[in-house]
């Protein structure tokens, strides 16, 4: 593949070290994030979009800290984004929670990381992603003792280095409902909700969409995917614990513009990579299992089932 804006673009971050494969805007790394990361430039990366191993309590083949030691783990991969993100950049981090030990209640672990990354980062805004079709989980708790509902969201954290990041919600607007087009057609009296809140002239304006929610409602897996065949029928293992594609696409194009850079810390099969690249924006990936990067490389050569290492 040869790129069509920017060739071998991620030369100028990562001097000097050989990439694992490289699209036309970005490139897979194989090793140890902690280790890879101190070769980028101090404020050179637009956004960070990543989803770490959660703080479970059953390992995970990809590797998990325990709830208890998560965030003496987590906080040394924090200290480096910091220090990468430009002034204006913005790290968003997917986590999920887990259940304590033998019993029926949360683990805070999540909620502790959160409040230790505000002390360095700002809070931007928190994001719910819902996923409807979840399996009823924990077990335990939701089939067997039947005293729980099931899991079906998990959190995603806008975090940015001031108060003022790069950001506009018109890059994602969403289509309008039926309802919003037929007001838009008639007209809006203007009035006062029952709430308090004041509806004026601006409601009935044509925005061309609707703003976004925080509420993200995506499945959570792809279940018959060009990766998913290509990693069948190649027999490489498929990553077990994958987010949308739209997941990060949401935030790549809400909070940069073409050609930024985008940069995901624990790549996993790359999905990051792949929605950046659609995009049309630069971006990096660190992974430390070769076996997912091999995988990944379905997402960018749809002709061959292969990625040319250049």
């Amino acid at each position: 593949m040869t790129s069509q804006l920017i060739p071998n673009a991620e030369k100028e971050i990562m001097q000097g070290i050989d990439p694992y494969y490289r699209t036309a805007l970005g490139a897979a790394y194989l090793g140890d994030t902690l280790k890879l990361i101190k070769n980028i430039p101090d404020e050179s990366v637009n956004l960070i979009v990543t989803s770490p191993p959660y703080g479970l309590r059953y390992k995970k083949e990809y590797g998990n800290a325990d709830p208890e030691v998560y965030n003496h783990w987590f906080m040394p991969f924090a200290e480096e984004f910091y220090r990468v993100l430009k002034p204006d950049g913005s790290f968003v981090l997917n986590i999920g929670g887990c259940w304590e030990l033998g019993k029926p209640v949360r683990s805070l672990y999540h909620f502790e990381l959160l409040l230790n990354l505000c002390k360095r980062f700002c809070l931007a805004q928190e994001f719910v992603w819902c996923k409807p079709a979840a399996m009823p989980s924990p077990a335990q708790w939701v089939t067997v003792k039947r005293i729980r509902v099931k899991d079906a969201f998990e959190y995603v954290w806008w975090f940015s280095k001031t108060a003022y990041p790069k950001a506009d919600n018109r890059k994602v607007l969403q289509e309008y409902t039926e309802a919003m087009k037929t007001l838009l057609k008639r007209g809006y009296r203007r009035k006062d909700r029952p709430s308090g809140y004041r509806i004026t002239d601006w409601f009935a304006k044509d925005n061309k969409g609707s703003i976004p929610p925080n509420f993200l409602v995506f499945g959570s897996q792809e279940s018959n995917s060009y990766y998913i065949r290509m990693c069948n029928q190649h027999n490489i293992k498929i990553h077990p614990a994958r987010f949308p594609l739209r997941l990060p696409k949401f935030f790549i194009e809400f909070l940069t513009d073409k050609n930024d850079l985008v940069f995901d810390p624990f790549a996993g099969s790359n999905v990051t990579g792949e929605a950046a690249e659609k995009s049309g924006r630069r971006w990096l990936a660190f992974e430390l299992i070769k076996e997912y990067l091999d995988g990944s490389m379905f997402r960018f050569d749809l002709d061959q089932g292969r990625l040319n290492t250049l």
